[in-house]
């Protein structure tokens, strides 16, 4: 996601252009919804669940529809913001109110870029204007603030108006002048510009942390916004940061911007930054919007060969007076736009379409091609989602497509190159049967996925296994993907029940399997035994029953046979479990094949309620009661606290809000403890939870 937004909005949106249609009503709410949880996951958390490119087709439709109706246009909405939160971790700082920092409109092809000079042309009244263009560096924007020379105070951007004190962190930044010689009337003045982490770097930094099992960043720009706001400056002195400055601010005593002799416009102000010692950036051009949009295009092509990450390049009209004369909207200046580069694409030919079976029977379209390079990985294959999909975008085998990672992560095929058809290409037509059994596939009314109903079907028992060893189900360790593979080969397992009957010995018989391999696959088959009833109901591949459903219907009955018994109108009226839900729990149930899968593990030794064997008539100490868990715990992990919690009847949430009950404080607590103790929420140590937990057994 991008700091920067799309369009504005009319300045002064006061006149509706017609009739407000209900569907569009709620489909702006549904908008601001979806685009406010995306900047609190990007701006609070650093932990952006979208691509820049998804976010900005949000942005871009909500601005239209305000457009299109501008009486709907309310004074909260994200469109009538700059953007941006500010942790409740670090101290507030004021920005200077005479120049707040906005963000910037965008441009997403060069049509977009010559409206702007358009209307920079329009408001100026001549012809010929000056730019400068400057790479646009993904990282995290910043405040620096000189007095006589020397740096007194640096923040975050924030929203614009307010930002985060990270002072102490910014110094450890290198390329951050400490002191630099002022020259005379620049006494007190203000350098603006972006934080970010080299390439190289970030992928060192990863390696490292995955060596040491913890959670890996994202992507450059979240490594940076993470270290540059870590509560500890040692942290981010060891992260590697660098700035490149993109702006000068002269001031008065009062904040009152003021001008200098030695820099007239931009492109002066950066060589007199550069001069001072600031990093301004390896790549500045100067010129007229003509001579600007080649270079522009010239370093998209280039990009990939830079030692960090850029989204796009930002143009300014170069002149201060010019700048002045423009002035601002209340999110954006008028004499400045960033030009954005498309996400990182690669073009690959389909050699062919290939069936993907999952454990519920879902058959996937993917396509396979040679290996391109996307996002900085090479990919071989990109899933196609689902025969309408494939239909929507007419996509054949042969075809000439482009292909870039939604979210940086899973490879999709965008579009097809329809210029590069010979005729040769042949139209996907879904099969009737699946390519694993054989079996007829059917595709229910309503839904858009095709499925294998045969419970027989080889791929679907692969798939089902391997989601029942899996960390978030059994967390059955050393039983992957290759060891499943040679059980079901050598017909050692049939189903998920013959792990529990495996032998030392006959898996010695298998491929590269040493004696302490072996031992330490039958340990954890023996450890899992006792996982309980929440986590055996998400193993057992339920459709639509996920960790969380499971959790629901274990502190509800607490043993299967309960829940084997209960009809679909009593599960329905259970909180969060709805008619799907229902329905399929029913469904399952009803299946005598799972009902002896279900006896098959009983008589294996799986526990298949809570330890103490309480049915669904005990009482659950913690109904209704909410917990939020903050820092770090010794005596048992997240997931395993969460799950005790959920099965004595509380809930576990990730923020803490008036309706919280409780917060469990681990070592290092974030802000959550801060807003607890504003709230009044009672807040328990790993102790006290523990105690809390023990009571149900009395």
């Amino acid at each position: 996601m991008s700091k920067s937004k799309t369009k504005t909005v009319p300045d002064n949106p006061s006149i509706a252009t017609g009739a407000v249609n209900e569907s569009t009503n709620a489909r702006i709410n549904a908008l601001r919804e979806e685009i406010r949880r995306h900047e609190r996951l990007y701006y609070a958390f650093d932990d952006p669940a979208i691509s820049d490119a998804e976010f900005d087709t949000l942005m871009r439709e909500l601005i239209e529809l305000e457009t299109t109706n501008p009486s709907l246009i309310t004074p909260d909405s994200p469109s009538q913001r700059v953007g941006g939160t500010v942790s409740e971790s670090l101290a507030p700082v004021q920005h200077n109110r005479n120049a707040p920092m906005l963000s910037l409109d965008n441009a997403m092809n060069v049509e977009e870029l010559l409206r702007f000079h358009e209307r920079v042309v329009k408001n100026l009244e001549r012809d010929e204007i000056l730019y400068t263009a400057e790479p646009k560096i993904d990282g995290l924007s910043v405040s620096l603030i000189y007095e006589n020379g020397r740096f007194v105070r640096g923040a975050t951007r924030g929203d614009g108006i307010t930002g985060e004190d990270v002072t102490a962190n910014l110094k450890t930044i290198g390329s951050i002048p400490l002191k630099v010689e002022a020259p005379a009337g620049m006494e007190r003045f203000e350098v603006r510009g972006e934080v970010f982490i080299p390439r190289e770097r970030f992928e060192d930094i990863n390696d490292e942390r995955e060596r040491n099992g913890e959670k890996l960043f994202a992507n450059p720009r979240n490594c940076a916004a993470g270290s540059l706001r870590h509560l500890d400056p040692k942290i981010t002195a060891s992260r590697g940061l660098d700035i490149f400055v993109y702006a000068l601010v002269v001031t008065n005593e009062d904040g009152g911007r003021l001008t200098t002799p030695l820099a007239d416009g931009h492109h002066s102000a950066m060589q007199l930054l550069q001069l001072l010692g600031f990093r301004t950036g390896e790549k500045r051009f100067y010129g007229d919007i003509f001579t600007l949009t080649s270079e522009v295009y010239m370093l998209g092509e280039e990009r990939d060969s830079l030692g960090y990450d850029i989204d796009g390049m930002v143009i300014k009209v170069d002149s201060y007076r010019d700048q002045e004369e423009l002035g601002a909207t209340t999110k954006f200046p008028r004499w400045a736009i960033a030009f954005k580069y498309p996400p990182v694409q690669g073009a690959a030919m389909i050699k062919d379409i290939i069936l993907q079976v999952g454990r519920t029977g879902a058959i996937t379209p993917v396509a396979l091609f040679d290996p391109v390079a996307v996002a900085g990985s090479m990919v071989a294959r990109a899933t196609l989602h689902n025969e309408d999909e494939i239909k929507r975008k007419d996509i054949r085998i042969g075809d000439t497509v482009f292909i870039e990672k939604a979210g940086d992560v899973i490879p999709k095929v965008v579009k097809v190159v329809e210029s590069k058809r010979t005729g040769a290409e042949t139209v996907f037509v879904m099969p009737t049967q699946c390519p694993s059994c054989g079996a007829t596939l059917s595709r229910p009314e309503g839904e858009v996925v095709t499925r294998c109903e045969s419970h027989d079907c080889p791929a679907q028992i692969r798939e089902k296994i391997r989601h029942f060893v899996s960390r978030g189900a059994m967390d059955i360790e050393f039983v992957g993907p290759a060891v499943i593979d040679q059980l079901l080969e050598s017909r050692l397992i049939v189903d998920v029940s013959d792990l529990y009957r495996l032998e030392k010995e006959s898996l010695l018989n298998l491929d590269r399997m040493a004696e302490k391999s072996a031992q330490n696959i039958i340990d954890a088959i023996e450890r899992s035994k006792t996982q309980g009833l929440a986590r055996l109901l998400f193993a057992l591949g339920i459709r639509h029953v996920g960790s969380r459903a499971g959790s629901i219907l274990a502190s509800k009955y607490r043993s299967i046979d309960c829940l084997v018994s209960t009809g679909v109108d009593e599960l329905e009226s259970i909180h969060e479990i709805g008619p799907t839900v229902a329905n399929s729990v029913t469904e399952f149930f009803g299946r005598q094949s799972n009902i002896d899968l279900i006896e098959r593990l009983r008589g294996a030794g799986v526990n298949m309620g809570d330890e103490s064997g309480k049915g669904a008539s005990s009482k659950q100490i913690l109904e209704g009661k909410r917990f939020v868990l903050t820092g770090t715990l010794s005596s048992m992990t997240r997931p395993e606290a969460t799950s005790k919690i959920e099965a004595l009847g509380g809930r576990v949430t990730s923020a803490v809000t008036k309706k919280t009950d409780y917060l469990v404080e681990g070592a290092d607590p974030g802000s959550k403890s801060k807003k607890a103790k504003e709230l009044g929420v009672t807040i328990l140590t790993e102790t006290g939870l523990s105690e809390l937990l023990q009571a149900d057994e009395g």
